[in-house]
C-alpha cells in the first residue's frame, strides 16, 4: 500500500476512526493489526520475515539483559541475523553475479547470471530501527522491559516503517505509551505536513521522473548538457520524493499523537558537503554515526584511523542504499569529498568560503555524485561522465530533453515555487509579519491543493527508496 494509492484514502480514515473509538488499553492492538495490514498488501509472505526478525531482535535484547555474562553473543548474533537477512534479499544475487563476471572474464566461460530477487519493502530501514534496539540494550542505554507487542509496533507502525524516517526507541516508545486524547490532535500541522509532501511526491518528483527516466535508460542519445541537465533535475527529484516522504508520514502521525523525528532541514541550501549531511536524511545519517561510526572507533582511534572510520562509513552508507557498483561509487566519491573538506578546513582553519560560492559548489558535486546514484550501471555512468566531461559537451540539439515544452515550463515554475518556500523557511522572510503570515498560510495550501489536482500524478508511483 503506497500512500498515493487510491486504496490508502480508505484505509487511513478507518484506522483512525479504529484507532479512537477503542478504548485506550486496546489502541496499540489495533495500531499494530492495522500496521501489518499496511505491509500485507505490499507482500503476505514477507509479512512473515518482518515479524519473524522483530521478534527475534527483542528476544537477543532480553538475553542480553537476563545473560549478562553472554550478552556480547547475543548482540553478534542480531547483528548477523539482521546483516544476513539484508545479504540473502538485498545481496545475494549482486555478490553472485560479481563472482561469475571475474570468473567468466578469466576462464573465457560463460556461465548465467543470477536474476535479482524480489526486496522485501523497507527491509533496511526496519532491520536499522529493529538493530539500534538491541545495539542501545547493550549498550546499557536502557532495559528491554517491554512487552513483545510493544516492541512490534515501535518496529512496524505503519507511517515510518516501509521509508523513515529511522525512529529511535526513546523517541517513539514513551509516545505509544503515553495516554492519548482525541482533543490533542495537531490537525494543523497533520494538514501542512501531508500537503506539502503531496506536492512534493505526486507534482514535481513524479513529473520529473518520466523525463529523467528517458533520459538515464538510454543515455547514448543525449548530450553533455542534457545529462548534465538530467542530473540535475534527479537532484530535486529524490529530494522531494525521499522528503515528500517523510512529510506525509510525519503527518499522519500526527493523527495519533506521535511526533516523528525531524528528517530533513533544507539540504539542497547548503553550502558544504558537511552541512549537507547534518540537514540530508537526519535519521538516516545519525543512525550510521551512532551505530557504525562509533563501532568502527569514531574519532578515538589515531588521526589516519579516524579518516579511515569516516571513509568506511560513506562507502558501507552507498552500499546499503543499493547492490550494484553505482551505489559504492556514489558513497566513495561523498566519501572523498568529505575528507577533502576536512583537510581543507585543518590547513586553512580561518577561511571561510561566500555562501553563494560554496551553494554552488554543493550543489554542482551533488549532481555529479547523484548521477552515479541514478546511472543503471556502471558503464552507463562511466559513458556519462565521459560525454560530460568531454567535448561532446555540447554536441547535437540542446532542446530536445523535453518533447513538451509546456511541461517544461511548468516544472520550472513549480521547482521555482518549492525553493521560494524552502527559502522562507529558512530566513523567515514572510514570518516575519505575523499578519502578512497568517494570511498567507491558508491561501498558500489551499493554492497547493489546487496544484496537486490539476498537475499532480495520481498513478500510485513507488517512491523511491522502496527499492531501498
Amino acid at each position: 500500500m503506497l500512500f498515493n494509492s487510491l486504496i490508502f484514502t480508505v484505509f487511513l480514515p478507518v484506522v483512525f476512526i479504529g484507532y479512537w473509538v477503542l478504548p485506550q488499553r486496546f489502541r496499540n492492538y489495533f495500531l499494530l493489526i492495522a500496521s501489518y495490514y499496511f505491509y500485507f498488501t505490499y507482500n503476505p509472505w514477507f509479512l512473515l520475515l518482518l515479524i519473524g526478525t522483530s521478534a527475534f531482535d527483542f528476544w537477543c535484547a532480553k538475553q542480553i539483559q537476563n545473560v549478562p555474562d553472554q550478552k556480547k553473543l547475543y548482540l553478534y548474533v542480531s547483528i548477523i541475523s539482521n546483516i544476513g537477512v539484508l545479504a540473502a534479499f538485498k545481496y545475494s544475487a549482486f555478490l553472485f553475479n560479481s563472482g561469475v563476471h571475474i570468473v567468466n572474464t578469466a576462464s573465457g566461460s560463460n556461465y548465467s547470471l543470477m536474476e535479482n530477487l524480489i526486496i522485501p519493502a523497507g527491509l533496511s530501514f526496519y532491520t536499522l530501527q529493529s538493530l539500534s534496539y538491541t545495539i542501545d540494550v547493550y549498550r546499557g542505554k536502557y532495559k528491554p522491559n517491554d512487552t513483545l507487542y510493544d516492541f512490534l509496533l515501535y518496529v512496524s507502525f505503519f507511517p515510518h516503517m516501509v521509508a523513515g524516517p529511522i525512529v529511535r526507541y526513546n523517541t517513539l516508545m514513551p509516545q505509544l505509551k503515553a495516554v492519548s486524547y482525541f482533543k490533542q490532535i495537531d490537525w494543523s500541522s497533520f494538514a501542512t505536513l501531508t500537503i506539502w509532501g503531496y506536492f512534493k511526491k505526486m507534482v514535481i518528483a513524479d513529473n520529473l521522473s518520466e523525463e529523467i527516466t528517458k533520459v538515464f535508460d538510454d543515455p547514448e542519445y543525449y548530450n553533455g548538457f542534457q545529462l548534465l541537465v538530467a542530473g540535475a533535475m534527479f537532484v530535486i527529484q529524490v529530494y522531494c520524493d525521499l522528503s515528500g516522504y517523510s512529510d506525509i508520514a510525519t503527518g499522519i502521525a500526527k493523527l495519533f499523537n506521535i511526533n516523528l523525528s525531524l528528517n530533513w532541514r533544507r539540504p539542497l541550501l547548503s553550502s558544504s558537503l558537511h552541512e549537507f549531511w547534518q540537514r540530508n536524511h537526519i535519521s538516516i545519517t545519525t543512525w550510521f554515526r551512532d551505530y557504525l561510526y562509533i563501532g568502527l572507533g569514531g574519532n578515538r582511534v589515531s588521526y589516519n584511523r579516524w579518516l579511515l572510520n569516516i571513509f568506511l562509513v560513506f562507502l558501507i552508507s552507498g552500499l546499503w542504499h543499493g547492490a550494484n557498483f553505482t551505489f559504492i561509487i556514489w558513497g566513495a566519491l561523498h566519501g572523498v569529498v568529505y575528507l577533502i573538506e576536512i583537510l581543507l578546513k585543518k590547513s586553512l582553519p580561518s577561511f571561510k568560503a561566500p555562501w553563494l560560492l560554496g551553494w554552488i559548489y554543493l550543489l554542482t558535486f551533488h549532481t555529479l555524485s547523484l548521477i552515479a546514484f541514478r546511472a543503471n550501471s556502471s558503464a552507463d555512468l562511466l559513458y556519462i561522465y565521459k560525454r560530460i566531461f568531454s567535448g561532446e559537451f555540447f554536441e547535437g540539439n540542446l532542446f530536445t530533453l523535453f518533447q513538451d515544452l509546456w511541461q517544461c515550463w511548468m516544472l520550472f515554475i513549480l521547482c521555482v515555487f518549492l525553493f521560494l518556500k524552502e527559502f522562507n523557511e529558512e530566513y523567515t522572510f514572510v514570518n516575519r509579519s505575523p499578519l502578512l503570515y497568517n494570511n498567507l498560510k491558508p491561501a498558500f495550501y489551499l493554492a497547493l491543493v489546487i496544484i496537486i489536482f490539476m498537475f499532480g500524478d495520481f498513478n500510485a508511483n513507488t517512491f523511491i527508496y522502496f527499492q531501498f
